[in-house]
């Protein structure tokens, strides 16, 4: 599975663009290739309906530059043989950028002044996907586990086919050429650099995607590789067990299993967090009061409904504005607003709010009155 997951600087660049040409594409893929020619398809249907819209609301010679970016997209033969679970495509009159994602999204494809982010926000909000390293002294190889297909082994250039290959000997635990190291201590040493080998190799894969990264690996080696891995997603607990008996379809049952502690665990700290600052007047589940204080950037985090839409809009001063009859949507607004001031954005199911709220805010400081 191809990946390429938006950054935070990503996403408010998104957030802040504006043109009264831009579309946004929500598109459900399969992996693997197999289905080239039926995610292209899907793409170009959604896509039409949005360019003839374009055609109608301005003058061709606007609209023809933005015509000819999506049919390069969509005669890139390569592209369409990489995917992930969805594809997110935006593009306007000032270009376009794509993101082929590990969730599963809906169909979804609109033409606004704006672009719509709340679905991207759910690609990077809680991890569904990981790489899991199976790491031992006599080799290692990294798997790529999806919440819904087989795990895959990745082919890494340079990986190091075992702990004696990397360091150059026969052995890691007898006496260097120099004497210098022998026993158990010779033995880390050379553990560590052996370690160091295989975080340089993986790394340029694990960047490309910035998934959670699972060590299965037996003790010393699971230590040692976690404390000198340069990758920021490497998850602290390693998985039980020595790798090289396990298969890859019981490291990606063990690794499923981490992921959604990792992701309950965050949902509990969020709860708790919120209940704690609610009694001193730092959360706040009323869409007015949320929408003032993204506005003026008193929002820390923001929580928002995946699935819900509340039509309106926020006006210049912070004040909400209902209407059934606006295009916008009021929580992608408090969204935008809160990306705007350097707040985290997650998008969660409604299960996940309090009070059966369609949106949530945790601030930085209490608000008067």
């Amino acid at each position: 599975m191809h990946l390429d997951m938006p950054t935070p600087h990503d996403i408010e660049h998104l957030a802040a663009a504006r043109d009264p040409l831009s579309a946004t594409l929500y598109v459900p893929t399969t992996p693997g290739g197999i289905d080239a020619d039926s995610n292209r398809l899907a793409a170009r249907g959604l896509w039409e309906p949005v360019l003839l819209e374009m055609y109608g609301r301005a003058d061709k010679r606007d609209v023809w530059p933005i015509e000819e970016m999506m049919n390069t997209l969509l005669d890139d033969d390569e592209f369409w043989e990489h995917l992930g679970r969805s594809l997110a495509i935006f593009v306007s009159s000032k270009g376009i950028v794509e993101f082929r994602l590990p969730n599963s999204l809906e169909s979804y494809a609109t033409l606004a002044d704006r672009f719509t982010i709340t679905p991207l926000l759910r690609a990077t909000t809680f991890p569904n996907d990981a790489y899991t390293l199976a790491l031992s002294q006599n080799g290692a190889r990294l798997i790529e586990i999806s919440a819904d297909e087989p795990p895959r082994e990745v082919t890494v250039s340079d990986m190091p086919r075992s702990a004696e290959k990397a360091v150059g000997l026969r052995s890691i635990g007898g006496r260097s050429p120099y004497g210098r190291l022998h026993g158990d201590e010779g033995r880390k040493v050379r553990l560590t650099q052996y370690a160091r080998a295989v975080d340089h190799a993986i790394r340029p894969t694990l960047n490309a995607a910035s998934l959670p990264l699972v060590v299965a690996a037996t003790q010393p080696l699971a230590a040692i590789f976690t404390n000198l891995s340069g990758y920021r997603h490497v998850v602290a607990a390693p998985l039980r067990g020595n790798p090289d008996e396990m298969t890859d379809a019981e490291i990606a049952a063990e690794t499923r299993v981490v992921l959604d502690q990792l992701n309950e665990a965050s949902l509990d700290e969020l709860r708790t967090t919120f209940k704690e600052r609610r009694n001193s007047g730092r959360a706040v589940t009323d869409l007015a009061e949320l929408a003032r204080a993204a506005t003026f950037g008193q929002v820390d985090t923001v929580i928002i409904d995946m699935n819900a839409h509340v039509a309106g809009h926020i006006d210049i001063g912070g004040a909400l504005v209902l209407d059934p009859a606006d295009d916008l949507d009021v929580l992608e607004e408090i969204a935008r607003a809160a990306l705007g001031t350097g707040a985290r954005v997650m998008s969660v199911r409604s299960d996940d709010l309090p009070d059966g709220v369609s949106a949530a805010g945790l601030l930085r400081f209490a608000t008067e009155g």
